[in-house]
């Protein structure tokens, strides 16, 4: 199993999404358009009532955006769009009028902090410590900021971000609402996500649509923070300091 994937299913009205890609389920932008591309079609589809979102293994749910791309950012434009990558995603997780279940096996990166953010409801693992390492790099967790903060608040944003080389237990997720339940077995996970994903299809889709606008509703000006936020990073992927950080990465 080398080669990056995005798949999905549907079964009972569950629409269950698996994400792959060898270098830790990192996303490159191609990767990261299938999931958004899937994501707004299954909004769409009448036979997905709930989606279930999960990675292939269970040591790393994600590692973020993929560093080989970022690697090769040499301007502006090029870096805006990289970093409108996880901005897009988010709004559409954020726009999909459907549940999004989070089922996250393993550590959480950067960019994965964001979509784990984005899922209205999040399962882990006892192993899922997350990690927002954007600052010792020289830029920023800018465009998944709005997601984490609306998740868990300011103050714990701040506590993640301006420690970029500290992993945080899912005990600290857990009781700062990161995540929703813990688990300590891969069994005891993906059955309570099941039956907690199946509960759900049996609700009135009306009702769950209407209950997650009044979720969301304070995210409807995000369309107009995004694209600030990624020029941020599109700017300073491209200093000095970061170049050099890069390459540091790159040479070991």
């Amino acid at each position: 199993m080398n080669e990056p994937y995005v798949n999905y299913e549907i079964e009972n009205g569950v629409a269950s999404i698996e994400f792959y890609h060898p270098k830790g389920n990192s996303f490159p932008t191609f990767q990261l358009n299938k999931l958004i591309e899937i994501i707004t079609q299954l909004g769409k589809n009448p036979e997905a009532r709930v989606i279930v979102l999960r990675s292939a293994g269970d040591q790393v749910f994600c590692a973020g955006a993929s560093f080989d791309e970022l690697l090769l950012i040499e301007d502006f434009e090029t870096g805006k769009k990289f970093f409108s990558g996880f901005a897009n995603l988010i709004l559409a997780m954020r726009d999909c009028p459907k549940f999004i279940i989070g089922c996250i096996e393993g550590k959480v990166v950067g960019g994965g902090v964001g979509i784990v953010a984005a899922c209205d409801y999040a399962l882990a693992m006892d192993n899922a410590s997350i990690r927002l390492s954007e600052l010792s790099i020289g830029i920023g967790p800018f465009v998944i900021e709005p997601a984490i903060s609306r998740k868990i608040g300011i103050n714990a944003f701040s506590e993640l971000t301006l420690n970029p080389k500290e992993w945080v237990s899912s005990e600290w997720c857990l009781a700062h609402g990161f995540y929703n339940k813990t688990f300590g077995t891969e069994e005891q996970i993906k059955m309570s996500t099941k039956e907690f994903s199946q509960q759900l299809s049996r609700y009135s889709p009306e009702a769950m649509s209407n209950l997650k606008s009044i979720l969301w509703e304070n995210a409807q000006h995000w369309d107009n923070i995004m694209p600030q936020r990624a020029a941020m990073s599109g700017k300073l992927v491209l200093s000095e300091f970061t170049k050099e950080t890069l390459n540091n990465f790159k040479s070991k």
